[in-house]
């Protein structure tokens, strides 16, 4: 039988210019934040536009969120990248082309986690709003969103994961992030099983942390109910 010989690994190459990919954890970092921050604000508009009985600010709501759900977030990428400044005239930045086409995304998966816990809340919880006197308004900060907001906790936390995975498809428009970097060493150096096994690494050491703080609130909230 043929003797199957093992590659030499060379872990040694990558651990030496680690400081490379921990420079390019800044850029990733920075751009799942702004992309955070973007699609939970910009989606808890889109999410009570989904919810309201004016169906003019309804249904483009959710002409919104079905285009950003239902096409692949690389080809919005490349569209705001490429196809944006043909029809506009105005050429972004690789990075703020991420970081729009990633927001928009995120807040179109937003806008229907916060659609679904809104509509969760109990019928009771608005009559009873409505009984004191509350405006529609008043009555979503005051009362619904709180109650919510619980709910919506695992939900929001698995999207942000996931963004937090999708960044890496900034490295197509050449953002200079940790997948980008990461493509680039290895191709310099031909030892992509030993890099992109430290890469797989990172990302876990980026994301874990933030699944912990999830779970412990989670936890916080079942004890406030309790």
């Amino acid at each position: 039988m043929p003797t199957i010989t093992m590659p030499e690994l060379q872990f040694g190459e990558v651990f030496a210019n680690i400081d490379l990919l921990f420079e390019a954890c800044g850029l990733t970092l920075a751009l799942w934040a702004v992309a955070l921050a973007a699609g939970l604000s910009g989606g808890l508009l889109v999410g009570l536009a989904r919810i309201s009985p004016r169906r003019w600010i309804a249904w483009p709501a959710r002409g919104y969120v079905e285009l950003f759900r239902n096409t692949p977030v690389l080809v919005q990428l490349i569209w705001f990248y490429y196809a944006l400044p043909v029809l506009s005239g105005i050429q972004l930045p690789a990075f703020a082309a991420a970081a729009l086409a990633l927001s928009l995304n995120a807040s179109a998966y937003c806008a229907e986690i916060y659609r679904g816990g809104i509509q969760s809340v109990a019928a009771g919880q608005w009559e009873a709003g409505r009984a004191l006197g509350m405006g529609r308004l008043r009555l979503l900060r005051r009362i619904i969103l709180p109650l919510a907001v619980r709910r919506m906790v695992p939900a929001f936390t698995n999207r942000a994961v996931e963004l937090a995975k999708n960044t890496s498809v900034a490295s197509i428009i050449t953002v200079h992030e940790l997948m980008y970097t990461a493509r680039l060493f290895s191709s310099q150096n031909y030892i992509p099983m030993e890099t992109f096994t430290v890469v797989a690494m990172i990302y876990f050491l980026l994301i874990y942390p933030f699944t912990l703080a999830s779970y412990a609130l989670e936890r916080r909230f079942a004890a406030g109910r309790a």
